[in-house]
């Protein structure tokens, strides 16, 4: 009969903090294997030293290369799938004998660990158990003597070896975070961090529960004292200490059309950051609710009043989210925000604008790719312009043979601009002209329909309705099972 694997999870590297059925398993073994690098030193075997008998059969794994160069004709890879191969080739051989195998592992055997690629290799053929172990982020965290996610916070793991925009998008999205494989990333991760906004937050745990345990902000670590066996972590922020500062800053936020999916990793890092949400109540509801942050509601008919508010809260010190639905800078708060901040008494409070996807990106990207050639956007909505400019400028935009994206089309209040807009394209467009009516893109209520133009019901429209009215290009193409798609190529005919 063959013998049984196991993959042995040995714990962060204080030996007191082996699992009782590690000890169990190792005490049953008929092989011990390890992997070490060239030196022939093995973290794994010195932390279950006292465990292993004389009579053991010990199996050194001995990589072939770690950090240094390979002439191997497949790189670094082709030599770690060669070695891979071998050293569960070599398991195999005792499994086949009826040999007991347990593959120590620090750690736990499945979290970064070199023991899932003899798992991988293995499990399908020989009965196979893994015995977890605690890991480097439990240990780090205990040692810090701080919680490390509470309450619906997010915990990201990311590995040191991310591209650093990659890190910074992530670290700059989550609530909580730990990042491993340092020793030499760490320069990089230390820019993610800053870049993020996250470098104040960050504390650096090095061999947590070895000896030459070292516990720091991270800001204040020496890049050139980082070994490879210490993490960084972002710690949870409830009752997280708000920052005492002299000025703030209001950063426009957008949340996109709907809800979380649409929000971009910026986005989700200044969400996150705020002490102070300010904005529609509607869009408010979209944001997550964290500990510490307080939140200022109000009507959608008070732009004004609420950027300046949110200046005033940055200037007693505050970080200030401004949030606005699809882009802050198409029909939304940015406008607001940036007019009131131009004057003379908050021309020093520090304003960003963070993108969003706009209503019209993501009406077109439902129904095809409308949008594939020059379009204008215009508002519909006569409360801050005259309807004689809307009209002039949909003429204009129409006779161009523009693509045209409407915003607010009609409201309970507004029921006759949509179809006064119909009959002004049709005196420049085909009856047959596709126009896609999208409503609620993202939410639950979405419903996008491809219309003709002179079919165009205003009954149907509301100001959570967005339309796009194709030029004399746009085509309809049904596909497949009757799908229904609508482009507008990117070539234009020579006149």
């Amino acid at each position: 009969m063959s013998g049984k694997l196991y993959g042995v999870g040995l714990g962060p590297g204080d030996p007191s903090l082996m699992t009782v059925r590690a000890v169990e398993v190792i005490a049953e073994a008929d092989v011990l294997a390890y992997h070490s690098a060239r030196h022939g030193r093995s973290i794994a075997r010195s932390i279950a030293a006292k465990h292993i008998r004389a009579d053991h059969i010990e199996e050194p794994l001995v990589y072939p290369v770690t950090t240094e160069t390979t002439d191997h004709p497949g790189g670094y890879k082709g030599a770690m799938e060669e070695f891979y191969t071998e050293a569960a080739a070599l398991l195999a051989a005792h499994l086949d004998a009826g040999r007991t195998v347990a593959v120590l592992a620090e750690g736990d055997p499945l979290f970064y660990g070199s023991y899932m690629h003899m798992h991988k290799r293995l499990a399908d053929r020989y009965d196979t158990e893994v015995v977890p172990g605690v890991t480097s982020v439990s240990a780090a965290a205990a040692r810090l003597g701080a919680p490390l996610a509470e309450g619906e916070e997010v915990l990201t793991i990311l590995p040191g070896t991310l591209p650093e925009e990659e890190l910074t998008a992530r670290l700059a999205a989550t609530d909580v975070a730990v990042v491993m494989k340092l020793g030499r990333t760490f320069p990089k991760v230390r820019r993610a961090l800053e870049g993020s906004g996250r470098l104040g937050e960050a504390r650096y745990v090095e061999r947590a529960t070895m000896s030459g345990e070292r516990v720091a902000e991270l800001a204040d670590v020496d890049a050139e004292s980082v070994p490879y066996f210490s993490v960084a972590v972002l710690p949870s922020q409830v009752d997280a200490e708000r920052p005492v500062r002299e000025y703030g800053e209001v950063v426009v936020v957008g949340t996109g059309p709907a809800g979380p999916l649409w929000l971009t990793p910026e986005t989700r890092g200044a969400l996150a950051a705020a002490d102070d949400l300010v904005g529609y109540t509607t869009y408010l509801d979209r944001v997550p609710r964290r500990p510490g942050q307080i939140r200022h509601g109000s009507d959608n008919r008070v732009e004004a009043e609420r950027a300046e508010f949110a200046l005033q809260l940055a200037q007693r010190g505050r970080r200030v989210a401004v949030v606005s639905g699809g882009d802050p800078g198409v029909f939304a708060m940015a406008t607001a925000v940036l007019e009131v901040a131009s004057q003379d008494a908050y021309k020093d409070v520090p304003v960003r604008v963070l993108p969003g996807v706009t209503a019209a990106n993501a009406a077109a990207a439902r129904a095809g790719a409308p949008l594939g050639h020059d379009y204008a956007a215009v508002s519909l909505s006569d409360r801050l312009k005259p309807w004689e400019v809307i009209a002039e400028r949909l003429r204009a935009a129409a006779s161009a043979d523009l693509v045209l994206a409407l915003y607010n089309p009609g409201s309970r209040s507004r029921t006759w601009q949509v179809g006064k807009a119909r009959e002004l394209l049709l005196e420049h467009r085909a009856p047959a002209t596709p126009v896609v009516v999208a409503r609620d893109v993202g939410g639950p209520g979405e419903r996008v329909r491809i219309v003709r133009l002179d079919e165009l019901d205003p009954a149907e429209v509301d100001m959570r309705t967005i339309l796009l009215v194709g030029s004399s290009q746009t085509q309809v193409v049904r596909r497949g099972a009757g799908e229904e798609i609508v482009w507008t190529p990117r070539r234009y005919p020579e006149v």
